[in-house]
């Protein structure tokens, strides 16, 4: 009775219609199932036409966000992880249609950074009271996994070099048939084997500042401030407030630097890490070295690997809707 009564205000966030997108078959249960559908009651009772979507693929979600923005739908809400999220960015990006995300994925790194409710009923109840929020957006172009150019956006972070690796030879399906467990055991000994390939990075600061050149073996660009969980600040400085990005660059091949770099993270410490600086920067073009850089280096968006170098990052402003919970 007293969920019904926090639901029967209109909501305050301007949703006349939504879509709730979700994957029945990726890690679902019964009381999944009936915490969506109970959301689905709990904005409705906020006047708000919501629909539950199932999908089947990246692909099919796609089909149904697009249906949705068709069929008059103001807000779509990812109900999955950073993963979902990326899929309806690439959708949603450049339009007013607004996103919402129901945390219920792995990392969900999005969500932690806007301070969404991570029990479902109680994320549709701050959906209701939640304020539309016009943001930038990353945006990666590489050379796609089969051989042509390929573009997309990013709302949390961009990866080349070792972690962009790590997802090309771990691909999605080998967490499902090896387990967390084994799936992180393996990441950790291919992170050892790891070549540490070094690439060039060239980068400006702002629209109007000369580009800088640099050598790394790892770039981050991060748009995130709260990653959540225990990493929390990957890249102090960066903010979804902001029109550019975070980047942290990886000079070194020291896996003692990278590992000192994530403990400093984890413990929200400050000190300097040798071999690892940060910029912030509006654009930033990755290729091979001219000294004869042999073996791919590898490019993540946001958890997803889409390709290879060269590669070129930058930031399109007031790009995407994101709905905020009030805090």
């Amino acid at each position: 009775m007293q969920a019904n009564t926090a639901a029967q205000v209109q909501s305050s966030a301007g949703m006349r219609k939504a879509a709730l997108l979700y994957n029945p078959d990726s890690g679902g249960s019964k009381q999944r199932e009936r915490d969506l559908r109970a959301s689905v009651e709990i904005l409705r009772a906020g006047q708000v036409e919501a629909e539950l979507v199932p999908t089947t693929s990246k692909e099919h979600a796609a089909e149904e966000a697009k249906r949705a923005i068709d069929a008059g739908c103001d807000t779509i809400f990812a109900c999955g992880g950073d993963g979902t999220v990326h899929n309806l960015v690439q959708v949603l990006a450049n339009t007013p249609v607004a996103l919402g995300v129901f945390p219920i994925g792995t990392a969900n790194a999005l969500a932690h950074d806007l301070g969404w409710p991570f029990r479902i009923p109680a994320a549709a109840k701050a959906a209701l009271n939640a304020r539309p929020r016009r943001v930038a957006i990353g945006r990666v172009t590489c050379r796609g996994l089969q051989g042509v150019p390929t573009t997309c956006h990013f709302v949390v972070a961009a990866g080349i070099g070792v972690d962009a690796h790590l997802f090309y030879k771990l691909q999605s399906g080998v967490k499902q048939r090896l387990g967390m467990a084994a799936y992180y055991a393996k990441a950790w000994h291919m992170w050892f084997s790891y070549a540490m390939t070094r690439f060039r990075v060239e980068y400006m600061q702002t629209s109007t500042s000369s580009p800088k050149t640099v050598k790394v073996t790892e770039l981050l660009a991060v748009r995130i401030r709260n990653f959540g969980g225990v990493l929390r600040e990957l890249a102090p400085g960066a903010s979804l407030d902001r029109d550019d990005v975070r980047l942290v660059f990886c000079h070194t091949a020291s896996r003692l630097a990278y590992l000192s770099y994530v403990t400093a993270g984890l413990f929200r410490l400050a000190w300097p890490i040798p071999g690892i600086e940060l910029s912030f920067a509006v654009k930033a073009s990755c290729d091979y070295g001219a000294d004869g850089t042999e073996g791919k280096v590898y490019v993540e968006a946001d958890g997803e690997l889409i390709g290879s170098l060269p590669a070129e990052i930058s930031v399109v402003p007031d790009a995407l809707t994101l709905l905020t919970p009030v805090r």
